[in-house]
């Protein structure tokens, strides 16, 4: 956990989180600080690791990236260099959203983002199975998102 996360640590980073697009100055005003000593908290949370990076969210619907299917994967033999390698790989699959190890029957849980179930059936067998390294995938498509948020529950952060 970082040196410090007080209170106005905390208000920033709900402000970052909610709107990366807020300058400096705006993040300083809506907390109580002036722009020079806000900043530098945000520079050390950044540093610390406690803001990992800002990103734009973009609707995966409308730009016809609709068809949305979370993967449980087992591989044939998890051994380390097994696990290390379907990770590497994993990395380098921009349909793969998210990548978990999980505990239980299952290795791995993936979130997958394709154009339609064609294009899934693709990625499964040109791009997963094609590793060598998986024994099964359990499929679960996404009929109906009901909650989709990227803040952290700051209110469970003890300051």
């Amino acid at each position: 956990m970082p040196e410090v996360l007080d209170s106005l640590n905390l208000k920033i980073l709900n402000l970052i989180q909610n709107d990366a697009t807020l300058s400096v100055a705006d993040i300083a005003a809506r907390v109580g600080l002036s722009p020079s000593p806000c900043w530098r908290r945000v520079k050390r949370l950044e540093e610390e690791g406690v803001i990992q990076r800002r990103v734009t969210l973009l609707d995966c619907e409308k730009l016809g990236l609709g068809f949305e299917v979370y993967c449980t994967v087992k591989l044939s033999l998890p051994s380390r260099e097994n696990l290390e390698t379907f990770e590497k790989n994993v990395m380098n699959l921009p349909e793969v959203l998210q990548c978990a190890t999980v505990t239980g029957a299952a290795d791995y849980e993936l979130r997958i983002v394709t154009r339609d179930m064609h294009s899934f059936d693709l990625f499964l067998r040109e791009k997963l199975l094609a590793q060598g390294l998986v024994s099964n995938i359990e499929s679960r498509i996404v009929t109906r998102m009901v909650k989709n948020v990227t803040t952290a529950p700051l209110n469970l952060v003890k300051s």
